[in-house]
């Protein structure tokens, strides 16, 4: 019997925005003056760096809470399991509900809780919470479901990550072309002839890294009031790419498993250019070349959807959505990410 992986679901938005679609936006400083280069010069550098060049809105009618319970449904029917015999549902998220046209965050009761109650589950012995770890939510919450299962807590756990993040940009702010929208969800269980959480690895970094990311007002002098999410985009490249290399190199020496094992690396889908110099430095402490096509992604489509990029990629690997990539019985993997803390965490996963 081992702990794994037994189902996963997706909820991809219908809205899709093109780059060309932020031609007209007033993009501005973080002082509030103007660019000196025009839109669509500023546009094709933000696709050369991030290599996104669409990615989907949710739906005016639908909230975090509600793609989250789409995704849900999807990885309960792939598992294959009664709904009723989840133990607990945890939901990674950094926003809460926010209705489209509006600015509060509504996380009363708790995103985990209204999933629940979309998916009317009677088992009050279900327990449901909510996880605010930044990008990396996911992974934790998969961390934290194999250890209630290894300790006897659990048998079957739903893990969710999801977040309409495209309801908390900063029109005025380039960076807003970088966020999206999405929700991916997995079931987590002991199961004879399963996949396995061979290692894992979790830190946070505090001391001078806390406000990286931040809630920040509008760029626009004259809108007032209402925050957005804001980050330091040099300090956070920074950060990743020296942190992140080593813990996932830290978390394959814990699991034993060789460099040369490893078939596919599902990592946050954040930047392109940052997650392939993070790839690339994690082989060369290996003294490796980066192998080709070790790295699924799907930014640049999708854009960054915070906690739901790496289970809406590994769904979608999983069941053949992504050209020339794929995965079989007994591979392992790595999940990575980082993210607001500013946390970083990886696991070693055999398939």
């Amino acid at each position: 019997m081992s702990i794994g992986i037994t189902g996963t679901g997706s909820y991809i938005p219908s809205l899709t925005v093109q780059n060309k679609d932020f031609e007209d936006h007033e993009f501005l400083n973080a002082d509030g003056s103007p660019f000196s280069q025009n839109n669509p010069v500023i546009i094709e550098k933000f696709k050369a760096i991030t290599g996104i060049y669409e990615r989907r809105y949710a739906e005016k009618n639908l909230n975090t809470s509600d793609i989250a319970f789409l995704a849900s449904e999807k990885a309960i029917a792939d598992a294959g399991i009664d709904k009723e015999e989840l133990d607990y549902i945890i939901f990674a998220h950094n926003f809460g509900d926010i209705t489209h046209g509006q600015s509060q965050s509504d996380m009363l009761p708790s995103l985990a809780t209204r999933v629940k109650h979309h998916l009317r589950i009677k088992n009050p012995k279900c327990v449901a919470y909510d996880m605010l770890f930044g990008c990396p939510g996911w992974i934790e919450g998969v961390i934290q479901a194999n250890a209630f299962i290894k300790s006897g807590m659990a048998k079957k756990c739903l893990v969710i990550g999801a977040e309409t993040l495209s309801r908390v940009v900063d029109p005025y702010d380039r960076d807003s072309m970088i966020y999206s929208d999405g929700a991916g969800a997995t079931i987590i269980e002991e199961k004879s002839d399963n996949g396995q959480v061979l290692a894992h690895a979790s830190a946070t970094y505090t001391y001078e890294e806390a406000y990286f990311l931040f809630y920040g007002k509008s760029y626009k002098p004259s809108a007032k009031g209402t925050k957005y999410i804001k980050m330091y985009g040099r300090k956070i490249y920074e950060f990743a790419v020296t942190h992140v290399p080593q813990a996932m190199k830290d978390c394959l020496d814990k699991s034993g498993v060789k460099i040369d094992e490893i078939k596919k690396i599902f990592i946050h889908q954040a930047n392109e250019k940052m997650d392939e110099a993070i790839v690339k430095r994690f082989y060369k402490l290996h003294d490796r070349p980066m192998p080709e096509n070790i790295m699924p992604m799907n930014i640049g489509k999708l854009g960054n959807s915070s906690v739901a990029t790496i289970p809406t990629l590994f769904d979608m690997v999983r069941h053949g959505k992504i050209k020339n990539q794929e995965i079989q019985k007994g591979d392992v993997v790595i999940f990575a990410s980082v993210g607001a803390g500013m946390n970083i965490n990886a696991i070693i996963y055999k398939v």
